[in-house]
């Protein structure tokens, strides 16, 4: 979430007569802005990740655990002390606002630069975060980075007194107060309600357990599955996105390409949301969620019958100046995977990656913006893309900055912009004002979920910030219909999808050379005939590797950092988090939603209902806790990593300051004190090196006792003849004797018989 206005939002009955305005001077900010910036080149590589976090209140007597709506007083607070922190070995953060009360969103405050020690940054800012944040907290408040909140819409969730049916959300199970105090948050939340004509309406599959009742829930419309009716149960879920600045705007369009094949492949490997109002649900992951929170289409752009009357409150009101009237068909939320790639790589002129092969769905575009800007100068594939964006209306517009300057502003176009959420969003250049830094372009990926631990946040994000890297220097390929990506979004979402499923993949990087195939001596296979040909892979392959013809994304990357010299504590770092990764990808370790779903299900409170008692969410938001501060291994999260701890302990600089004790009648006591604190040190040092010989003599005596007992075994009392049986028969059995002179010995008496 970046910066918010200060200004008046306008409810959307009085919006309505702005939006024509509004959608026409954006487009004309844009070009305005792109006509400066598009000329930008050799920028170098910056990036940095965005994370978000939950705040929970807990009462361990009673083992109950709710919302803390302290965001806004936690995120002041923890702006407050930035300024103080001096020195670079500190680190600064950026505390920035939500869509929850209980929740903040944290990045670093400079981004990270492009050399190979910027990847050891990121997870020590991660864990600075984390630990500002644990500071600021109160004694009965906890952050996990857990992606939601599992209880969220169930019983005193949010506080006692606290009223559902608020004006914003007009929701059956979750206050106004949960929505961000900001203006712009409510505005949000209710003008999406009022311009799609209904509240929102969220399904979700339920986990079908041996006791799952699977009636429907009253509201739901006779659809099964886990019904929610407001937005704050999609934007209340955390994530972690990365943003890359690119060299120049060709680099930015073709990484926005290249990553979107790869957003639902994070997402299933990233996948950390099982449960949902209080239940299991039978997806692992949080897109189809945020994409019905903030559906805003009509019944007729849905393709939808609407029967209602215009005068009842909650049907859809249709007016002309809405995006095509509020009846053109939109196939997806504005919340969705992309819907058309942007790039047209090498001019165009490569047969492998033009766009024309793989852009094969419906993108429906605003005409009359596309035809302003390529009337402009534009090649059509970006005006396209920005045509697409248009098709839908402004949701929020302030009262106070509606008509603004379009040479030197561009909040018109951001208002259309930044509330089209894809899973990759390509980010021109800000207007700069005098003293304002150099910012160039700009692809977000976006599809991650927060993980429970810095550790795993880091590993991903690396990952993705190699892959670039990898994909322009060997200048590979991953190019799939546009289709087959959709696809892959649905598939990201089904259970252990990471381990388990299957994924539509590029079966050549780069076009595949056909004398190596070796498949026969008249021509290639048909997997080397095909050099756009695509095919359904496991993560496991895509990230390892498939035959002899698809390398995998890790070996690649691996070879990209042996190429540039990546060496000594970075190499092994990035080494650990790529193993990782790999784990997850073959089900060795277990993504957060299994790990989740397993401590859900083996919890002596559970009831194989898929019901999440209050109880197990406690233990398990705790668990997430300790996990996440280092208080708890988890080898089926992390394997054999341990995480150092994080304390709240001055997760801030300290400077090596000169203290004046001159004149203190204390100063002699002090040092005796350290005095004798520097005795007992010794001496516990000495008692340590006595209790180590000790051990060692302990040890030699073990040793030689093993010794003895083994050659006293040799021999165990029983005669050559004799087989020794276990004592699972009726009787013990002689062996035959292989001697026939032998025999038990004079004098002793018969071996007895038991009956």
């Amino acid at each position: 979430m970046g910066v918010l206005t200060v200004a008046t939002p306008v409810k959307w009955e009085e919006s309505i007569k702005h939006l024509p305005y509004v959608r026409e001077h954006g487009v004309l900010q844009f070009m305005e802005n792109y006509k400066k910036c598009e000329d930008f080149s050799r920028d170098g590589l910056l990036y940095g990740d965005e994370l978000e976090y939950g705040i929970l209140k807990i009462d361990p007597v009673n083992k109950k655990i709710q919302l803390s709506l302290r965001g806004k007083e936690i995120m002041d607070t923890l702006n407050s002390r930035e300024p103080g922190v001096e020195g670079a070995s500190a680190g600064r953060c950026n505390w920035v606002p939500e869509y929850g009360s209980w929740m903040v969103e944290a990045t670093p405050a400079v981004p990270y630069d492009g050399y190979v020690s910027g990847l050891r940054s990121i997870e020590t800012n991660m864990r600075l975060r984390r630990a500002r944040l644990l500071a600021a907290l109160r004694p009965d408040e906890i952050a996990p980075t857990m992606v939601n909140f599992p209880l969220l819409g169930v019983g005193d969730f949010a506080g006692a007194g606290l009223k559902t049916g608020g004006p914003a959300a007009a929701s059956r199970f979750v206050p106004d107060e949960v929505i961000n105090p900001h203006p712009r948050f409510g505005t949000l939340t209710a003008n999406i309600r009022k311009r799609r004509g209904r509240n929102v309406k969220i399904m979700v599959p339920l986990f079908k357990d041996e006791k799952t009742d699977t009636t429907p829930e009253e509201g739901a419309g006779g659809s099964p599955g886990i019904f929610m009716d407001a937005m704050a149960f999609g934007m209340g879920c955390n994530c972690l996105q990365v943003t890359f600045q690119a060299q120049d705007v060709a680099e930015s369009r073709h990484l926005y390409d290249q990553l979107a094949v790869m957003a639902p492949i994070m997402l299933a490997l990233t996948a950390a949301t099982p449960i949902h109002k209080g239940k299991l649900a039978d997806w692992d992951a949080r897109w189809f969620i945020i994409e019905q929170s903030v559906d805003c289409r009509t019944p007729a752009e849905k393709g939808e019958r609407d029967d209602r009357k215009g005068d009842d409150e909650t049907a859809a009101v249709y007016d002309e100046r809405m995006a095509g009237g509020g009846k053109r068909p939109i196939s997806k939320s504005r919340y969705s995977g992309i819907s058309q790639f942007i790039c047209n790589h090498k001019g165009g002129e490569d047969p492998h990656s033009c766009t024309e092969l793989y852009n094969d769905v419906e993108a429906e575009i605003d005409e009359d913006v596309k035809a302003t800007m390529v009337a402009d100068g534009m090649d059509e594939l970006l005006a396209s893309h920005l045509a697409h964006l248009f098709c839908r209306d402004p949701l929020v517009i302030f009262e106070e900055h509606i008509e603004i300057d379009d040479a030197t502003r561009t909040d018109h176009f951001e208002n259309i912009q930044s509330t089209n959420w894809n899973s990759v969003r390509w980010k021109p250049p800000p207007p700069r004002t005098n003293g304002d830094p150099h910012i160039g372009w700009r692809t977000e990926f976006r599809s991650m979920e927060t993980q429970i631990t810095d550790y795993e946040n880091a590993a991903m994000t690396v990952f993705v910030v190699l892959l670039s890297r990898v994909l322009l220097s060997f200048d590979l390929n991953l190019y799939i219909p546009i289709s087959k990506n959709d696809e892959n979004m649905h598939t990201a979402h089904e259970r252990d999808a990471a381990s388990r499923s299957k994924f539509w993949f590029r079966s050549h990087l780069a076009v595949p050379d056909i004398e190596e195939c070796g498949h026969s001596k008249e021509g290639a296979c048909p997997i080397h005939d095909d050099p756009n040909r695509v095919e359904q892979m496991t993560v496991a392959e895509i990230m390892m590797g498939k035959g002899t013809y698809f390398p995998g994304l890790i070996p690649l990357i691996t070879a990209y950092i042996d190429t540039v010299g990546l060496e000594g504590e970075t190499r092994d770092k990035v080494m650990c988090y790529l193993e990782l990764i790999e784990k997850r990808s073959t089900g060795e370790l277990l993504t957060p939603a299994s790990w989740m779903r397993k401590f859900v299900t083996t919890h002596p409170d559970y009831k194989q209902d898929s019901i999440v008692p209050e109880s197990v969410v406690y233990d398990l938001a705790m668990r997430c806790q300790e996990v996440g501060l280092g208080e708890h291994p988890e080898p089926e999260l992390l394997g054999k990593v341990q995480i150092t701890p994080i304390r709240a302990i001055e997760p801030y600089s300290i400077p090596l300051a000169r203290i004046d004790t001159r004149g203190s009648k204390h100063t002699f006591k002090l040092l005796q004190r350290y005095a004798e604190r520097g005795r007992l040190h010794k001496e516990r040092k000495s008692l340590e090196k006595e209790l180590a010989a000790a051990k060692g003599i302990v040890e030699d005596c073990e040793e030689k006792l093993t010794e003895i007992d083994a050659k006293l075994n040799e021999s165990d009392g029983f005669m050559p003849g004799y087989e020794r049986h276990r004592l699972d028969s009726s009787t013990i059995r002689l062996n035959e004797s292989p001697h026939p002179a032998a025999s038990p010995l004079d004098g002793a008496p018969a071996a007895p018989k038991f009956a």
